[in-house]
C-alpha cells in the first residue's frame, strides 16, 4: 500500500521537473534565433505522431465515441487557442526566463476562476467562505503577476563562473522583462479560455488521450499555414545547432506525451486537487537548473512575485477543494453542481 500511494507524488514531481525543463530547453533554443512557430510546429508534430498509437491503443475502437463534423470543429478550436497559447507563451519566456515563466504558470487557476463566472459556469455566493478564498486568491494572484513583471530588485542567485557565463551569452539575448512578463499573462488568459473549452470538449468526447492527438496534429497543421505566409525561408526551418533538435525531441516526448500520461493516471488515482498542489515545484526547478546550467540570474522581484503567486494558487485551489467537500456532503445537486466542477478540473491538464 505504501508504495502504491508513494506512486502519485513520484508521478507529479516528474511532471513538474519535465515541464520545468520544457521551458529551459525552449528558451535556449530560441535564444539561437529559432523561430517560435517553427519550435510549436516540429514539437506537436513529434508529439501527435507519438500520441497516435498510444491514444489507438489506450481507446479501443469498441469504446471510442463516434467523430462527427462538430466534434472535429471543436477539435480544431482547441487547437487555435493553443496553438497562440503555445506561441505567446514561448516568446514570453525569450523575451523573460524560464523561472518567470514558470511562476506566471499559477495564474492560470485564477484566470479560469474569473472567465467560468464570466461565461456562468461559477456561481458567486458573496457569504460563502469558498467563494472569498477563491475570489480573494484570483485577486492576489495577479498581484503578484504585477509584482513578478514590473519589479526586478536586486538578483539573489546568480552564476559567477565566467566559463559559464561565456558559454550561455553566444545563445542567451537581452531580456525584455517587462514584455515578456505581458505575454506570459496573456498566455495563461488563453489557456484559461482553452481550458474551459475542452472541458466541455470531454463531455462531448470522453477519450482523453484521442482528444490531445487531435489537439497536437492541428496544432501542427495551423502552425505550418501560418508559417508558410510569415517564414518563406525554408533554410530557417532547420535545426541546426544541435540544442533546437534536443529542445523539440524534449519538447515533444516529455512537454506533450509524457505529462499528460502522468497527470491523467494521478488524477484517476488522487484527484485534481492533490494534482495541483505541485504545481509552484515547478518554480524551484526552473530556479536551479537555470541558475545552474544557463548562467540565469534570480531576481528579488521574482521570489516575492512568486510568493505571492503562489499564495493567491493556494487559496483558490482551497476554496475549489472546500466547495467540492460541501457538494459532496449536500449530496448531488443536478447539472448547476456539474457545471461548477467543470472548470477548474482541467487545470491538471494544462500542460497538455
Amino acid at each position: 500500500m505504501g508504495k502504491i500511494a508513494a506512486l502519485p507524488i513520484v508521478g507529479m514531481v516528474l511532471a513538474e521537473c519535465a515541464q520545468a525543463g520544457l521551458m529551459i530547453v525552449s528558451k535556449a533554443a530560441m535564444s539561437t534565433g529559432m523561430n517560435n512557430l517553427i519550435f510549436v510546429c516540429y514539437s506537436n508534430a513529434l508529439a501527435a505522431l507519438i500520441l497516435l498509437p498510444t491514444s489507438l491503443a489506450f481507446h479501443r475502437s469498441s469504446e471510442r465515441p463516434p467523430l462527427t463534423v462538430s466534434i472535429l470543429c471543436w477539435f480544431f478550436l482547441l487547437g487555435l487557442l493553443g496553438c497562440v497559447a503555445q506561441f505567446i507563451g514561448y516568446a514570453g519566456i525569450n523575451y523573460s526566463s524560464p523561472t518567470l515563466g514558470t511562476a506566471m504558470l499559477n495564474l492560470i487557476p485564477a484566470f479560469t476562476f474569473v472567465l467560468a463566472i464570466i461565461f456562468r459556469m461559477e456561481k458567486v455566493h458573496g457569504r460563502s467562505c469558498s467563494t472569498l478564498a477563491k475570489t480573494l486568491g484570483t485577486i492576489v494572484s495577479i498581484s503578484g503577476a504585477f509584482i513578478v513583471t514590473l519589479y526586478k530588485g536586486p538578483p539573489l542567485l546568480m552564476t559567477t563562473s565566467a566559463d559559464i557565463l561565456s558559454h550561455n551569452q553566444l545563445f542567451l539575448p537581452q531580456s525584455n522583462w517587462v514584455v515578456g512578463g505581458m505575454l506570459l499573462g496573456f498566455h495563461c488568459v488563453v489557456a484559461a479560455a482553452w481550458l474551459i473549452i475542452q472541458a466541455s470538449v470531454l463531455k462531448r468526447y470522453p477519450a482523453e488521450l484521442i482528444i490531445v492527438f487531435y489537439y497536437c496534429f492541428f496544432v501542427a497543421i495551423q502552425s505550418v499555414l501560418v508559417l508558410w505566409f510569415v517564414e518563406r525561408d525554408l533554410s530557417a526551418w532547420g535545426l541546426n545547432p544541435k540544442i533546437r533538435l534536443i529542445a523539440v525531441l524534449y519538447s515533444g516526448v516529455f512537454g506533450s506525451a509524457f505529462q499528460v500520461g502522468v497527470s491523467t493516471w494521478c488524477l484517476n488515482r488522487t484527484g485534481p486537487v492533490f494534482v495541483s498542489m505541485f504545481k509552484p515545484l515547478g518554480i524551484v526547478v526552473a530556479v536551479a537548473i537555470g541558475v545552474m546550467f544557463l548562467g540565469d540570474t534570480f531576481y528579488l522581484g521574482s521570489l516575492i512575485g512568486a510568493i505571492v503567486i503562489v499564495t493567491g494558487f493556494y487559496s483558490v485551489m482551497w476554496g475549489k477543494a472546500n466547495e467540492e467537500k460541501m457538494d459532496d456532503d449536500a449530496g448531488p445537486r443536478g447539472l448547476s453542481s456539474e457545471k461548477q466542477r467543470v472548470p477548474l478540473l482541467g487545470n491538471i491538464i494544462e500542460e497538455i
